[in-house]
C-alpha cells in the first residue's frame, strides 16, 4: 500500500473512533417531581413539596415514629466505610447491580433532557436539573461534574455517628446507594450541608423543607437509624 493509502486508512480510523466516542444525541424528558409520601422506594424523581393539610399530618405522624438517640463520635469515619464511591455493588436496593454506577442512575432519574455517551445506556454526559434545594436550574455537562452532586439526604457521617459504625459493610453499602437516600442537587448547596442533620441545615427553599425532612425520616426508619432530639424537633416543626 502506498504512503498516501496508509494515511487515508489512518485518517478514516480516527474519524470512526471520534464518532464512536462522541456524546449520544438521544434525549429524554424527565417526569414531574414526586412528593416523598408518594415515593416510598425513592424511584420517583426529585422532591415535590408536601402541600395538603392531610399529607402534612401524615408527615408529622411519620416523623413521630423516629427513635431518638445521642450522637456518637466521628472517629474512624471515612467515605470508604460505606463501600467504593458510587460502585454498583450493593444488594437489595433499587438499581443495584444493573451495570450502571449509582450516580448515573440518579442523574438519569432526576434530570431533564438527559444525554448519554454514545454507545452507553449508563454514562450521563449532560442534562438539566431543577435543584430541589435552591430552586436553581442547572444546565450541566460532565466537564463540570461538581456543579451537580448527589446528596445523601441522611449524610453518611451522620449515619456513622448515629450507629452505622456498628453495622456490617453490606448494610452501609445499601444505605449509601439506596435511591431513597439520594438526590442530585446543586453542588454548592450540598457542600454547605456537609454532614449536618436538620437542626443544623435545611434547604434554602422553604416550600420543600417538609418534603426534605419526610425523606430524611423515611431513610432513618427504613434503616432503623435514630436521630438526635434536636433534629426530630426541627423536623416536626417543618410539617406543622
Amino acid at each position: 500500500m502506498s504512503t498516501r493509502g496508509v494515511v487515508t486508512v489512518m485518517l478514516g480510523a480516527a474519524v470512526l473512533f471520534s464518532l464512536s466516542t462522541h456524546d449520544d444525541t438521544r434525549a429524554r424528558a424527565a417526569p414531574a417531581r414526586v412528593a416523598p409520601l408518594d415515593n416510598p422506594d425513592g424511584m420517583g424523581p426529585g422532591l415535590a413539596p408536601v402541600r395538603s393539610a392531610g399529607d402534612r399530618s401524615t408527615a408529622v405522624r411519620l416523623i413521630g415514629r423516629l427513635r431518638v438517640g445521642p450522637m456518637g463520635s466521628k472517629a474512624s469515619y471515612s467515605r470508604a466505610r460505606f463501600g467504593e464511591n458510587w460502585a454498583d455493588t450493593a444488594r437489595g436496593v433499587p438499581y443495584a447491580r444493573n451495570g450502571c454506577r449509582t450516580r448515573d442512575d440518579l442523574l438519569a432519574r432526576d434530570g431533564e433532557n438527559v444525554r448519554y455517551r454514545r454507545g452507553s445506556d449508563c454514562v450521563v454526559v449532560s442534562m438539566k436539573l431543577r435543584d430541589p434545594y435552591t430552586g436553581r436550574i442547572v444546565r450541566w455537562t460532565k466537564k463540570r461534574s461538581d456543579e451537580i452532586q448527589v446528596d445523601h439526604v441522611v449524610p453518611l457521617s451522620y449515619e456513622w455517628r448515629m450507629g452505622a459504625s456498628r453495622w456490617p459493610l453490606s448494610k452501609r453499602k445499601r444505605i449509601a446507594n439506596d435511591p431513597l437516600n439520594l438526590l442530585p442537587v446543586y453542588g454548592d448547596a450540598n457542600e454547605a450541608k456537609g454532614g449536618s442533620g436538620p437542626a443544623s441545615w435545611l434547604p434554602p427553599v422553604r416550600g420543600v423543607r417538609c418534603a426534605y425532612v419526610v425523606r430524611f425520616a423515611q431513610v432513618a426508619l427504613k434503616y432503623n437509624l435514630p436521630v438526635t432530639r434536636a433534629d426530630k424537633t426541627v423536623m416536626l416543626a417543618q410539617c406543622r
